[in-house]
């Protein structure tokens, strides 16, 4: 029996193992991540990495396949009232919790309840503030009401922070519902080893007849980029997300492993603070779209891996508008400043939401291109410390923010949550995240007025509008639209990340 050394640690090798093991193989899939998990509580996470590894045990009354169109999961349909403000929800029957008790209205209530209450604290507040109430209609029936019209509820209810939790497991574990988790889903919690690993494996009274396929997951953390890329080689990872760009190239190599690009709603740009000299010149605006190349960045920055904006929201959103794509042309750039009364240029800061080696590239880029037009950028890449000390904390007045490099990535899949944190007025900093510090009466009503109708054709004349008006205003310089890279042993089918960097493993499988 050989004996691999790593870091120290012995694992036996591969084989040996395997030839202890009864003749057929059990379904064993190791995921390796980013970045260690916050809770096992949906609701309570911010990171969307936390949300995607509970995926396994809990499910929502809606989700999103793997191209984020909205799907059916607990719910098998639903209705709106014209008004917006209430939603008949008709529930699956016949289904179990893990621990045995039965998802009904009463589940769907404790769950719509507690999410929806402040004084839980929870992280995911937002997205059911609007809630006034909840109630059974029939056991199979659940009405929502809301406080004012909200169009995209649904979209909210499919978010992956919405999961159905085991009301009696609610109740034993209170607080610590975060360790204890107990869904509908496919998989049953196993362990959480906070520093190493989440496991799961299969539950046999899942509500879905022939799944889950796979035996057992484990999600295992995995900082270091070229860790993750090595575990796939050796076989210690069955899949690894996210690769890093650089790479790719060596995966490719390898004939027993899949390199799979999606694209992401992720979309990167810089926001100008519209309130400040000299952005809160339309010109100067405009000028900084041209002065940057993006099929350079994309290539300098991001490897290939991302391709040019086409508009403010990423195409795989609900109601994204496209525009034609802005040329690269320093001189009219030079010109637009001229005209402006800058014909010299200009000195200011430009500030990253992020420090990771992307970040670092995309920062360096753009300070060398605004060079070229004769605007030197001071840059600072931030922790998450500093960012929420400097940019999320600071109102209008105090903000020091002028060119600001970030993303969004909005995971209810529809044009609400990709535009309204970030260009209405009631959105500025410290409220939300309008770092261009934008305002404009006509987006405002526009965004408002598509959450009050249910009309899909009258919502999309909304968003067109405000889109059409945000894009000729100019409060950013959009960028590009990430793709993401995942690979993974031949092997295993069925396992994808979505645009929204959450994973898809319903139909995970090992041959």
């Amino acid at each position: 029996m050989h004996h691999i050394m790593r870091k120290g640690v012995i694992t036996a090798g591969l084989l040996s193992s395997a030839l202890a093991m009864p003749a057929w193989a059990a379904k064993d899939a190791v995921i390796a991540v980013a970045s260690t998990f916050t809770t096992m509580d949906p609701y309570d996470a911010n990171d969307t990495l936390s949300q995607s590894v509970a995926k396994a045990f809990y499910q929502g009354l809606f989700g999103f396949d793997k191209d984020m169109k909205l799907q059916n999961v607990l719910a098998e349909s639903y209705q709106a009232s014209s008004d917006g403000l209430t939603y008949t929800i008709k529930l699956r029957s016949g289904v179990k919790f893990q621990d045995g008790t039965d998802f009904n209205v009463e589940a769907v209530k404790a769950n719509i309840d507690r999410a929806s209450n402040p004084d839980n604290h929870l992280k995911r507040y937002n997205l059911f503030k609007y809630v006034a109430s909840t109630e059974a209609v029939d056991p199979t029936t659940v009405k929502i009401t809301l406080k004012q019209p909200f169009s995209a509820f649904i979209n909210n209810l499919a978010h992956p922070a919405a999961v159905m939790i085991s009301p009696t497991a609610l109740k034993k574990y209170g607080k610590d519902i975060g360790f204890h988790p107990v869904g509908t889903g496919p998989y049953e919690f196993v362990t959480w080893n906070q520093t190493d690993f989440v496991k799961v494996k299969k539950w046999d009274g899942y509500w879905k007849k022939g799944y889950p396929k796979l035996d057992s997951i484990t999600f295992r953390p995995v900082v270091d980029n070229n860790t993750r890329a090595a575990m796939l080689q050796t076989g210690e990872a069955t899949f690894a997300f996210p690769v890093p760009f650089e790479q790719a190239k060596l995966l490719q190599g390898n004939s027993k492993l899949d390199v799979v690009t999606t694209p992401s709603i992720m979309q990167r740009y810089i926001s100008l603070n519209v309130t400040q000299k000299p952005f809160d010149n339309p010109k100067v605006r405009e000028a900084l779209e041209y002065a940057i190349n993006r099929e350079a960045l994309v290539k300098v920055a991001f490897a290939g891996y991302a391709t040019p904006a086409t508009g403010i929201v990423p195409p795989a959103i609900d109601f994204a508008q496209k525009y034609p794509a802005i040329k690269y042309d320093p001189a009219k750039a030079r010109e637009l400043l001229k005209e402006a009364g800058f014909p010299n240029g200009f000195e200011t800061t430009l500030w990253s939401s992020h420090n990771h080696s992307t970040a670092q590239k995309v920062l360096q880029f753009t300070q060398q291109q605004l060079a070229q037009v004769g605007v030197k950028v001071k840059v600072t890449a931030m922790d998450a410390g500093q960012r929420a000390a400097e940019v999320e904390s600071k109102g209008q007045k105090e903000s020091g923010v002028r060119m600001f490099y970030t993303g969004w990535s909005a995971s209810t899949g529809e044009a609400d949550w990709a535009l309204t944190p970030l260009f209405a007025t009631t959105s500025w900093p410290p409220a939300i995240f309008n770092t261009a510090f934008y305002s404009n009466p006509q987006v405002d009503k526009d965004l408002s007025d598509a959450l009050k109708t249910t009309d899909r054709e009258q919502k999309a004349k909304l968003y067109k509008d405000a889109q059409d008006r945000i894009w000729n205003d100019h409060p950013w310089i959009p960028l590009v639209v990430e793709q993401l890279l995942s690979a993974n042993n031949k092997n295993l089918t069925g396992f994808y990340v979505m645009p929204d960097t959450s994973f898809n493993f319903d139909e995970a499988d090992l041959k």
